[in-house]
């Protein structure tokens, strides 16, 4: 099955919005065995849409849309769809009746443009959209399947896994297919390829790994497509043992678990507190770790001390220490791990300072130099980062390098308790 992912809307083309619809459509289509042969942005214009739907038509045996379908005067997708493919408007009554439902419920009423909304082309199947007030519409043209869905991603969303996908798979039945994600942190993409260079020259030809690199992390993805019945669930399974057994240290979890979940869980398993002192990255460590739910159990709090004079009297830094090596420092960034432990009175104190950019460098400590720390009562552990010039780009890389120095710490220091039955 070969798809055209087509979103409509002049905000995504003059870049107000990110199309990250299409990104998601892609993976869940990967997952059944489809594949994504093109993907267009086109604009609210009749001939942005029709222009789309003839490619698709050529290259694909299926197109799906979303974008256009509200009930403003400028959600044009519906008529043009119908002008296309020859047919008129009809008023879809159920839709309607749903839309005054969700009004009534909401103590609103409607308005004369949700009922323009209910119009749908004479020759499509309505796919109910719990989510809002705009249905999907599925078409069947000469064996080609066109959709159109809301742009809104928690509607398509909903369309994509409860009707359009179920009926994708049914109307082509495709090859199994399973994949397997594996989520490293602490070495590149060129590393962690020469490190398995032998386990990837051994996968059959069904079986292909992917390396998915981000900022400070990459991810591997094992798929495999059964050609003649092979056993795919077992051969992944295998293959990310060995992959596993290969590069241990960097894996911090599977699928699409994110770092700071996986340290959560690892604090909570270890009955360990946490809290952090961060100075150039402003409070987002903090940020990504209080993004879990159930951060309560293990995360105590912060101190954002920017200036000199917040770490010396919230965290105990040293004036001296301040004048002679300087915020951005080994010695800084220890102290402050000391004086957070004491503040907030946890297991476990990490500690930030950088030069974040792009002004503030010296020759000796340019921009992007970050010193960060990480203790307990006993130990303090440091590391220095050089990384670049640009601002943000150096604030997510350290808050993404402070929490792989969380997860390493925990591992070392608090080993995981086994117990065995005699």
């Amino acid at each position: 099955m070969n798809v055209n992912i087509v979103t409509i809307g002049d905000e995504i083309l003059i870049g107000q919005i990110i199309d990250t619809n299409s990104a998601w459509m892609g993976q869940q289509l990967n997952l059944v065995g489809a594949k994504v042969s093109a993907i267009h942005s086109v604009s609210d214009t009749k001939e942005g849409i029709i222009a789309a739907l003839e490619i698709g038509l050529k290259q694909a045996d299926v197109i799906l849309l979303t974008g256009g379908l509200g009930p403003t005067k400028d959600d044009i997708t519906k008529k043009t769809i119908a002008e296309y493919f020859g047919t008129t408007m009809v008023f879809h009554e159920p839709t309607w009746e749903r839309i005054q439902g969700m009004f009534k419920s909401w103590g609103r009423s409607t308005t004369p443009a949700h009922k323009e909304q209910c119009f749908m082309p004479a020759n499509a199947q309505i796919l109910y959209n719990k989510m809002g007030t705009a249905p999907g519409m599925w078409f069947e043209i000469d064996g080609k399947i066109v959709v159109s869905m809301p742009g809104v991603p928690y509607e398509m969303k909903y369309l994509m896994e409860f009707k359009v996908i179920p009926k994708l798979v049914e109307y082509f039945p495709g090859k199994p297919i399973a994949h397997r994600t594996i989520l490293t942190v602490g070495e590149g993409e060129s590393r962690i390829a020469a490190r398995l260079e032998a386990i990837e020259n051994s996968l059959p030809d069904f079986v292909k790994l992917a390396y998915l690199p981000n900022l400070g992390n990459v991810r591997l993805r094992l798929s495999a497509i059964a050609e003649n019945g092979e056993d795919i669930e077992n051969m992944l399974n295998e293959k990310a043992a060995a992959i596993k057994a290969e590069i241990p240290e960097l894996i911090y979890g599977y699928g699409i678990q994110t770092l700071e979940e996986a340290i959560g869980e690892l604090l909570i398993n270890r009955g360990l507190t946490l809290a952090t002192a961060e100075s150039c990255t402003g409070g987002l460590l903090a940020h990504k770790i209080t993004k879990v739910p159930g951060c309560s159990a293990y995360y105590k709090g912060s101190v954002i001390a920017y200036a000199y004079e917040t770490k010396n009297k919230q965290l105990g830094v040293k004036n001296e220490t301040l004048e002679e090596y300087g915020a951005v420092s080994e010695e800084t960034v220890k102290e402050m791990v000391v004086g957070v432990l004491k503040a907030i009175e946890t297991d476990i104190g990490i500690s930030i300072s950088g030069i974040a950019g792009p002004g503030g460098g010296t020759p000796d400590k340019p921009v992007g130099t970050v010193w960060l720390a990480i203790g307990n009562k006993d130990h303090i552990e440091t590391r220095k980062l050089q990384i670049g010039k640009d601002r943000l780009r150096n604030i997510q890389y350290t808050a993404i390098q402070g929490l792989n120095m969380i997860r390493q710490f925990v591992h070392k220091y608090y080993p995981a308790t086994v117990t065995t039955l005699d």
